[in-house]
C-alpha cells in the first residue's frame, strides 16, 4: 500500500464529506425550478451547519447516553460508508471493505442508533418517527440486498470494486436483469433517505413525518450531525448507484492519469441523479404510511425478477 493510495482514499473520504450537502442543495434547487419556486441557494445547506455548529446545545434532563451519543455514531458511519463506496477509484486501501452485505449492515447500525435515541427521551413524535422507520427499514432492507444480488451474481463477488471491474473491463453487454434491479434501487433509495413518495423532508406534520420526527430533540453541534449524516447518506446511495450501473468513468487500478477524469464524470454524474430525483419528487405525490409496504414490497419483487431474468437469460 504505497502512500498515493492512502492520499487518493483521504481525498475521496473528504470530498464526499465536504459534496454532500452541496448535492442536497442541488436537488433542492432543482425541484424549486421544475416547481417554478425561487430557488434556494446551492449554499444554503452549508450555512444551515455552519449556523447549528455555532448554537448551543439543549438535552432534556431525562436523557441519557444513548441520544448523546447517537449523532457521532451515525455521522461516523456514514462517513465510513462515503470511504468504502467507489467514488473515483476501484484500488484504494479501503476497497477490501467494500463489501455490499457489510454495506447494508452499516446502514443498519446507524438506524438502529437513530430509532434508539429517538424514544431515549420518550417523547410521542420521537417513538412515532422510529416505529416508522424501523418498518420501513424491515422491507428496504430485504430489497436492498436483491438489488445488491444480481450485480454480484454477473460479477461473481460482492465486492463493488470487483463488480466495478467486472462491467468497466469486459466487453460491452446488454443486462436486461440490470434493468429491474435499477428500478428497485431507485425505489429502495427514495425510501431509505426518506424522499418523496415515501417521506417528505420538507415537513413537519405529525402524521407525515417519519425521519424528521426522529430529529426533534436534537439542537445546535447534534443536529448538524444529523442533518450531515443525512445528507451524506444520499449521497452514498447515488455513489452506489453510480458503482453498480453507470461504473464508466471510475478510474481502474494504477490508472492515476485516469483519476481527474474520473472525479470530473463523478460530479456530472450527480448532478444527472439529482435532477432526476428531484423530477420524481415533483412528478409525484406523498403516499400514505399504509401504502408503503405495497411500494416497497414491488420493489422487492423486481429485485427478484432482475435475478430470475439473469439466471434463465443471462447465466
Amino acid at each position: 500500500m504505497s502512500f498515493s493510495h492512502v492520499l487518493l482514499q483521504l481525498i475521496q473520504g473528504l470530498l464526499a464529506v465536504a459534496l454532500a450537502p452541496l448535492v442536497l442543495g442541488w436537488v433542492n434547487q432543482c425541484r424549486a425550478w421544475l416547481q417554478n419556486r425561487s430557488a434556494p441557494s446551492l449554499l444554503q445547506p452549508y450555512r444551515v451547519l455552519l449556523k447549528l455548529l455555532r448554537k448551543e446545545i439543549v438535552l432534556a434532563h431525562n436523557a441519557s447516553w444513548l441520544l448523546r451519543c447517537a449523532p457521532y455514531v451515525v455521522f461516523a458511519c456514514m462517513v465510513l460508508a462515503a470511504c468504502i463506496v467507489p467514488l473515483v477509484a476501484t484500488d484504494l486501501p479501503f476497497s477490501l471493505a467494500a463489501d455490499v452485505i457489510a454495506l447494508v449492515g452499516l446502514f443498519a447500525l446507524a438506524r438502529v442508533f437513530m430509532a434508539l435515541a429517538a424514544m431515549d427521551v420518550g417523547t410521542a413524535f420521537g417513538t412515532l418517527g422510529s416505529r416508522r422507520e424501523m418498518l420501513i427499514a424491515a422491507l428496504a432492507e430485504p430489497a436492498l440486498l436483491m438489488v445488491f444480488f444480481t450485480p454480484a451474481l454477473i460479477g461473481h463477488s460482492t465486492a463493488l470494486p470487483n463488480i466495478v471491474e467486472t462491467f468497466t473491463t469486459g466487453p460491452l453487454q446488454l443486462y436486461p436483469s440490470m434493468a429491474f434491479a435499477a428500478v428497485a434501487f431507485i425505489m429502495v433509495l427514495l425510501a431509505e433517505n426518506a424522499r418523496i413518495p415515501v417521506d417528505n423532508p420538507s415537513t413537519h406534520l405529525e402524521l407525515t413525518m417519519v425521519h424528521e420526527a426522529m430529529l426533534l430533540e436534537y439542537s445546535g453541534r447534534h443536529l448538524a450531525l444529523m442533518d450531515w449524516a443525512h445528507a451524506l447518506k444520499l449521497m452514498v446511495y447515488m455513489a452506489i448507484g453510480i458503482a453498480l450501473f453507470l461504473p464508466w468513468g471510475i478510474a481502474r487500478p494504477h490508472d492515476w492519469l485516469g483519476v481527474p477524469l474520473a472525479l470530473i464524470a463523478m460530479v456530472v454524474k450527480l448532478m444527472a441523479i439529482g435532477a432526476g430525483l428531484a423530477l420524481l419528487e415533483t412528478l409525484a405525490a406523498k403516499m400514505r404510511i399504509f401504502k408503503v409496504p405495497e411500494f416497497l414490497g414491488m420493489a422487492f419483487m423486481l429485485a427478484v425478477l432482475g435475478m430470475l431474468i439473469h439466471f434463465l437469460v443471462e447465466a
